[in-house]
Formats: structure tokens, C-alpha cells, sequence
């Protein structure tokens, strides 16, 4: 079964599938609590329990048409009727927290953990809600110290393990990031591997960027051990370029353009990035340019009908001013491999570079009618979050290796 439509319409409907779960617990505890209280006169009860209904009724419509100030008006009213109905509190807080009503949110989560009374599935509950609290809040020291007394009661949450993780990640502290990814790898069923290679490679380019080479190199094996990822392959070649290991570096952009074609820009792109910040050292940017002549000379049936690596190779050749080699390339693949607005767009400043001003005119007619412009050089193919700026960890939904390419036109 595809659940994938039922997880986006839940996305899309949040308030709806909340008052309707609210409800049915409510009408749960409802029914017990009305087979429980014999205490009291039967018409006296009734009175209480139909109140209750008209407030949960009540509830549920102002939370589907999306009135949560009213809703939060209605559970008061209920709580003030019947101070035990535990998931009266649940739903109010929650209702708090989704209102940015933080302080509010904490507050009765506190009062219920405080309880005696209360089962410790029920404490866990509230921990789980107060960690949500503090996490929304921004107040990070706090989440993570509730989030590990929900551990501490039972290890096997999940979802608080995977806040963690998300937490650590977002403060790059990647030794803890390491150790509850690796714990949520025991208790979930998606495979982690991937994930953990690329925390394990932060962790190595930290002491890359304090010249720690050969640390730097043990941590690039575990990642390997974990997932052999983009991203600590673009390391390893770096590291290579920094050590001089010229052959191993030519051997492992050759597999890397053979993995991974669609890469070939954002390699040279990473590795130039780490130049600049080297500025002073000759011995990396000579490296470097062994390494860019080692690629241009790579004529590989396979590569050559990939437009990633068309386009590094036209752009190479342009900053080494052999605008002429570039043209020659670049015409003979715009004959036999169809038509891309990236290669367009180069195409025409080709044409212009070398005299054919005419021909540069028709293909910009052309161009011109099915462009589809771009704003930023990368974007996330998962939820689509736009960025100049290169990253292996998306910062808006957190997913690793994600990242896209595109040129700006």
C-alpha cells in the first residue's frame, strides 16, 4: 500500500486529523469515566458529561475551521468542568504550542508530570510534549535534557531519538550526532548508513581545516565503512590534492565521474571553493590544475553524453582561454545529443567569443523561447529550497545529499 498520499494529505489537513483524533479520545475517556463514576447522582453526572460533550463538539469545529484562539476557549471550559480528563491537557497544551503560546505550553505539561497519580506511559507523554515545548521554543539546552529523560524511562523512542539527532546536526556537534544516529540505527527500521558517513565526514573536514591529516583520514575510512558517499569521496580528493597523491586523486575523480556524471561541475566547483580559502598555498592550486588537465583529457564514451560533464569541460577549457577547443567540443555534442538550456546558454557565448555573432543570434531566438531561468546555482530535490551556497545537509527539511545543480542564466 502507497501511503505516501495519505502522509502529504495529513501534512495539508493537520488541524482536521487532530480534532478528529482528539475527539475520539475524548469520547474514549468519556464513556470510562461515565461507567466509573458512580459516586455521583445520575443526573448530576449526565449533566457533567453532556457539558463535556458540547465543549469536545465545539472544540472539534473551531480546530477544522482552523480557530485555534476558540478551540484553546473550549478545552479551558472543560478543564475548569473536569480537572482529570488527562487528554484535556494533552490537547490544550499542544493547542498552546502550535499558537506559538510557548511559556503556556510548558506550563501544564510541568503540571502534569508533576502529578503523583499519573501512569508512566502518561509521564513519558508529557516529557515527550514538554521536550516538543522547549524545542519550538528555541530553547535547545532544555529540549535535549527533557528529550534524554524520555530515554532514560524507555530507549526505544524513535522519534525523540530522531529529534536528537536533527538537534545535534543543526549545532554540528557531531560526536553526539554520531552516537544517536547510531542508536537510532538499533531501534528504527530505515538504514542509517548513508547518514552516519556523511556526520563522519564533518567530523573529518573539522580536522582537515585544522591540518589534522592523518585523523582526518581515519574518520574518511569509517565513513567509507558506513556508505562510500559523494561527500567523503569530494573529501578524499581533496585530502589527495593536499598530500600530492596525484595518482590516487586522477584514479578517484575517474570513479566519481563514472558514479556519479551528474557531480562534475560541483566537484571542480567544491574543490576551487577550498582554494580560495587556501589562497596562499601554490602546491594545491598546481595540483589542482594537474588534476583539471587529467580531466580534459578524459575521453570516455560514456562520460562524453553527459551534459555535467560537457559543461565542466567547456568551462575548464574557457579559463585556460582555449575558447576554440571549447567550441569544437561543445558544437560536436550539440549535434549528436539534443538540446539543453544550460549548454545553450554556453553555446551562444561561445559563438560570440569566437566571431559567428550571426549564428550566436538565431540560437538566442531560439533559446529565448523555452528558457526556463533559474535564481540559484543549487536547490533540494526533496523539498526544494533554493541556495547559492553549497550543502550536503538540506537546512530546511534536514535531509542529506539532496542537493541539485542548475546554472544561472
Amino acid at each position: 500500500m502507497d501511503y505516501t498520499f495519505l502522509l502529504e494529505w495529513g501534512k495539508d489537513h493537520i488541524l482536521t486529523v487532530v480534532a478528529v483524533v482528539i475527539t475520539v479520545v475524548l469520547i474514549y475517556h468519556y464513556v470510562i469515566e461515565r461507567d466509573r463514576g458512580v459516586k455521583l447522582s445520575k443526573r448530576y453526572r449526565n449533566s457533567i458529561f453532556e457539558a463535556q460533550s458540547r465543549i469536545f463538539l465545539n472544540a472539534t469545529q473551531y480546530l477544522i475551521e482552523g480557530n485555534k484562539d476558540l478551540a484553546i476557549k473550549e478545552f479551558l471550559n472543560a478543564v475548569d468542568l473536569n480537572r482529570e480528563t488527562i487528554d484535556t491537557y494533552f490537547a490544550l497544551g499542544g493547542l498552546f504550542r502550535s499558537n506559538g503560546e510557548i511559556e503556556k505550553a510548558i506550563s501544564i505539561h510541568r503540571s502534569l508530570i508533576a502529578r503523583e497519580n499519573i501512569s508512566e506511559s502518561t509521564r513519558v507523554q508529557a516529557l515527550k510534549e514538554l521536550a516538543l515545548d522547549f524545542d519550538k521554543g528555541g530553547f535547545v539546552d532544555k529540549a535535549i535534557e527533557t528529550y534524554k529523560d524520555v530515554l532514560k524511562i524507555n530507549r526505544d523512542q524513535q522519534d525523540v531519538i530522531h529529534s536528537l539527532c536533527r538537534i545535534f546536526e543543526d549545532t554540528e556537534d557531531w560526536d553526539q550526532a554520531y552516537n544517536y544516529r547510531i542508536m537510532l540505527s538499533k531501534v528504527g527500521h530505515e538504514n542509517q548508513s548513508e547518514t552516519i558517513s556523511h556526520i563522519l565526514v564533518q567530523k573529518a573536514k573539522a580536522l582537515f581545516d585544522k591540518g589534522q591529516f592523518k585523523a582526518c583520514s581515519e574518520e574518511l575510512e569509517d565513513a567509507f565503512r558506513f556508505a562510500p558517499s559523494v561527500s567523503a569521496k569530494i573529501l578524499r580528493l581533496r585530502l589527495y590534492l593536499v598530500l600530492g597523491n596525484m595518482e590516487d586523486a586522477n584514479g578517484l575523480l575517474l570513479e566519481l565521474l563514472k558514479e556519479h556524471p551528474m557531480y562534475a561541475t560541483f566537484i571542480f566547483v567544491s574543490l576551487d571553493h577550498f582554494n580560495e580559502k587556501l589562497q596562499q598555498s601554490l602546491d594545491y592550486k598546481d595540483r589542482l590544475s594537474q588534476l583539471k588537465n587529467y580531466f580534459l583529457s578524459i575521453d570516455d564514451v560514456d562520460l562524453m553524453t553527459s551534459p555535467s560533464v560537457i559543461l565542466s569541460k567547456i568551462r575548464l577549457l574557457k579559463d585556460l582561454k582555449k575558447s576554440n577547443d571549447a567550441f569544437l567540443l561543445l558544437d560536436s555534442w550539440m549535434k549528436n545529443h539534443g538540446q539543453s538550456d544550460v549548454l545553450n546558454v554556453e553555446y551562444i557565448k561561445i559563438l560570440i567569443e569566437v566571431g559567428q555573432v550571426e549564428e550566436a543570434l538565431n540560437h538566442t531566438k531560439s533559446l529565448l523561447t523555452n528558457l526556463h531561468s533559474s535564481l540559484t546555482r543549487h536547490y533540494c530535490s526533496q523539498c526544494g529550497y533554493n541556495s547559492d551556497e553549497i550543502f550536503w545537509r538540506c537546512p530546511q527539511c534536514h535531509n542529506w545529499e539532496t542537493i541539485q545543480f542548475r546554472w544561472k542564466v
